[in-house]
């Protein structure tokens, strides 16, 4: 074999490996870097690409508890700063991977979520529920978070099935659990 040939075979060699993820000496740049260019599929890119949204749906629901005027109880108010804490990061992270992955990290802005995504609720939903006061306030809060939780569940499970990416199986494994758990909770709230 000529040394052209060989130097093209180690080449295309090369770029295989990196495409399959490569190697990391344990630094920042390696981890980006690898998780960048880990396998992912059109399932992981639609369930980032959908839950960023729905997350963010969910901050903005509780920012409605959080607000005083509403006069929510102490249990919502504390499931809302809760919800808030634990979605954030997972925002960034999803936005991360995107952009890792070279892909968009917006769906279409003019779409209406609330009809594609298990669990959203619509602008008149939303205005509602920010009207209502106290016990009133908390009861439809909850029936309303715990329908927006079983939508996330479910984009998450269809990820678990369908998906590749280890980084977003973890994070649907762990958005699943949590938010399982948070939906018991307000049901025995709700009683």
């Amino acid at each position: 074999m000529d040394a052209r040939k060989l130097i093209v075979s180690f080449g295309a060699a090369v770029l295989l490996l990196g495409a399959c993820g490569g190697s990391s000496d344990g630094t920042a740049t390696d981890t980006v870097q690898a998780t960048a260019s880990a396998g992912f599929d059109d399932d992981d890119v639609m369930f980032a690409q959908m839950m960023i949204p729905h997350h963010e749906q969910a901050i903005e629901l509780s920012d409605i508890a959080l607000d005083p005027t509403v006069g929510a109880s102490e249990d919502v108010r504390r499931l809302a700063t809760a919800i808030k804490a634990a979605q954030d990061p997972e925002i960034a992270e999803m936005k991360a991977l995107l952009s890792g992955w070279g892909e968009s990290t917006e769906m279409d802005p003019d779409m209406d979520h609330s009809e594609m995504m298990d669990g959203m609720l619509t602008t008149g939903e939303l205005e509602s529920l920010s009207q209502l006061r106290g016990a009133a306030f908390d009861r439809a809060w909850m029936e309303a978070m715990i329908k927006h939780h079983e939508g996330a569940v479910s984009m998450a499970q269809d990820v678990l099935a369908d998906g590749v990416n280890t980084e977003m199986r973890a994070l649907a494994t762990a958005i699943e659990s949590a938010q399982t758990g948070e939906i018991a909770e307000m049901r025995a709230l709700l009683g």
